[in-house]
């Protein structure tokens, strides 16, 4: 299975151009999209769920035409957006139950099999008679899973997953869709390089509705790797670093300020070589893009 996404752009009626000339392939497999809030990360994904139309550009999954057969699409897709409404007073056995008979599953007994794997695949047959009014966000993201699994999608999107969920949450939900990974396309929209860190084999960056990167996340990293170098310094000299250096990060670390600098050569006394990561990459890719705003 692949996606293949060409030379798509959007623009909104407002005049902000959220998309501008993407171009991705996506194969089977966790595909991390990372960028800051207003990217254009859910404007991409609304866009291959059929949710809204390009203005230029097509997407392909296999020989399936995306904008052109919206409800041929549908059927193969799972979409967990963001924000998502469940009904408070009904139990999660029965929501999905309901879910399923809309998606096709007429069956009384092949419903509720599948009603109950979902719900044991995503750790929640424990809790199915609770009302989902009383699930906690972790809960409601894993039922939201649930959901975007009924009809045994071929690629499953979900925008922003992990945003408010508690460490034991987030990796428990991490943890479900690398499992899910082995057999579709999953889309991981997020803002969190850690969460593409640990579970994807790739990746783009994205920011202003533009790709800055697309390959293997440690490919990013090597572009980086034994040019990156960390100091703990003070807020004055910190200062005076930022005028000298390009800073790409900084932050505090036990009561000092830790800055990461990119340089070709090392920058001299105080410096050590910093073991780059991909939030390395996530920096310098953003701040490279503010720099060529500016000029």
């Amino acid at each position: 299975m692949q996606l293949r996404i060409s030379n798509l752009s959007k623009t909104y009626p407002n005049g902000v151009q959220a998309l501008k000339d993407v171009s991705l392939t996506i194969n089977n497999g966790l595909f991390g999209l990372l960028g800051p809030n207003g990217a254009g990360k859910s404007s991409l994904m609304r866009t291959i769920a059929t949710l809204q139309d390009a203005d230029t550009g097509s997407i392909f999954l296999d020989e399936l035409d995306v904008l052109n057969n919206k409800d041929e699409v549908r059927k193969s897709l799972g979409y967990l957006p963001q924000e998502f409404g469940v009904y408070p007073n009904v139990s999660a056995e029965e929501l999905l139950n309901h879910v399923a008979l809309l998606k096709g599953v007429a069956d009384n007994k092949q419903r509720k099999e599948l009603v109950n794997a979902l719900l044991a695949q995503t750790n929640l047959f424990d809790v199915r008679k609770k009302k989902l009014g009383g699930f906690s966000g972790g809960m409601k993201q894993r039922f939201g899973i649930a959901q975007a699994l009924i009809g045994s999608p071929k690629i499953i999107i979900v925008d922003e997953p992990t945003a408010g969920l508690d460490p034991t949450e987030r990796n428990r939900f991490l943890n479900l869709l690398s499992e899910i990974s082995e057999q579709v396309i999953v889309i991981l929209s997020t803002h969190i390089v850690d969460d593409v860190r640990e579970l994807c084999s790739q990746m783009a960056i994205i920011n202003k509705g533009e790709v800055m990167f697309h390959g293997h996340p440690q490919d990013a990293i090597n572009m980086v790797q034994g040019k990156v170098f960390r100091l703990l310094t003070d807020k004055n000299e910190a200062k005076q670093i930022a005028k000298d250096f390009k800073v790409i990060s900084t932050k505090f670390n036990t009561g000092k300020i830790e800055l990461h600098v990119l340089n070709d050569t090392h920058p001299g006394n105080g410096f050590e070589v910093a073991d780059a990561g991909l939030e390395d990459v996530y920096f310098t890719v953003i701040n490279r893009m503010l720099e060529m705003e500016i000029q």
